[in-house]
């Protein structure tokens, strides 16, 4: 007889129970259940958010490739056109970069500076989620890339 009780933990997560009103607080164990949760759901939403307004984008694009007679608004829709790719290639790297947050979730990487090593605080990762940098860290790097840019 083999008891396979103890694999449970390993192939199936149990979800961890997130309030609504949860926000992530610097009294808390840094990168618990919780606050890696929200995290996690932070980035799903914002994920799923860029993605269907990409879906928008190309159905909009399909409509509006129609032969246009005046020279004027011709020129004006392939304005509007550069402009929702110029959009639509920022979101996708954007996409990627949550994707890679969210990988750093699983890989237990997330939420501390890739630089330092040390936790970047809650509220930079609130308000920019795919951060991979503490501020101070991210300071030095465009300082340093400033003195580069400047020579």
């Amino acid at each position: 007889m083999t008891d396979v009780s103890h694999d449970k933990g390993t192939d199936m997560k149990a979800e961890t129970f997130l309030p609504d009103d949860y926000r992530p607080a610097e009294d808390e164990p840094f990168m618990n259940e919780r606050q890696i949760e929200y995290f996690r759901r932070k980035l799903m939403n914002w994920r799923d958010e860029l993605l269907e307004g990409s879906r928008d984008t190309i159905e909009g694009m399909k409509d509006s490739t129609r032969n246009i007679p005046d020279i004027a608004d011709r020129a004006s829709e392939e304005t509007d056109r550069a402009l929702e790719l110029r959009t639509r290639d920022r979101q996708r790297k954007l996409v990627a970069k949550i994707d890679s947050a969210l990988r750093r979730i699983e890989e237990g990487e997330y939420g501390y500076c890739e630089v330092t090593g040390e936790p970047i605080s809650l509220k930079r990762l609130d308000a920019r989620p795919i951060a991979t940098m503490s501020l101070e860290a991210q300071e030095r790097h465009e300082r340093r890339e400033k003195v580069h840019r400047d020579d």
